[in-house]
C-alpha cells in the first residue's frame, strides 16, 4: 500500500523558548519572509505556495547539534547582494558566493540556532 499522492506542505523549524525571538526575527526582518501568522512561540511565513514554521518545541534546548544534517534553500536575483546585506545584519556567512559547475551561484549562513541556510542564484536558461 502507498500512501497515494502526497506533496510538500511546509518546512517546520523546532528552537526553544529563550532562541524564539530570534529566530522569529531572522527569518522575519532579516530575510523579508511574509508572516502569515504570529502568536507565542509560533510564527509562520509564507513560503511559496507552502509554509515555513519556526516553533519552539519543550524537548529542543540550545543551538543546532548537528547544523549540516538539512539546510534550507532560498532563490534570489542577485546571491551577492544578498550576502552584503546579510553580511551588514551580522549574520554568520559560512560560505561566501561562489559560482557551481552546474553555472549557479551558491553562498551559505547560519540562522541564530546554527542551522544552515543556503542562497541560490539560478543560471539564466540557455537557449537550444
Amino acid at each position: 500500500m502507498s500512501l497515494g499522492p502526497v506533496h510538500p506542505a511546509g518546512i517546520l523549524i523546532f528552537t526553544s523558548l529563550d532562541r524564539f525571538e530570534a529566530m522569529a526575527r531572522f527569518y522575519r526582518d532579516t530575510l523579508g519572509l511574509p508572516v502569515r501568522s504570529d502568536r507565542q512561540g509560533f510564527i509562520n511565513f509564507a513560503f511559496e505556495d507552502q509554509r515555513l514554521t519556526v516553533a519552539v518545541h519543550s524537548e529542543v534546548e540550545g543551538p543546532s547539534k548537528d547544523p549540516k544534517r538539512i539546510m534550507i534553500n532560498f532563490a534570489t536575483g542577485d546571491v551577492e547582494a544578498a550576502v552584503a546585506h546579510l553580511t551588514r545584519e551580522g549574520v554568520e556567512i559560512v560560505r561566501y558566493a561562489e559560482r557551481e559547475k552546474w553555472g549557479g551561484w551558491v553562498a551559505t549562513f547560519a540562522d541564530p540556532d546554527g542551522n544552515l541556510v543556503q542562497l541560490l542564484e539560478l543560471p539564466e536558461p540557455t537557449q537550444e
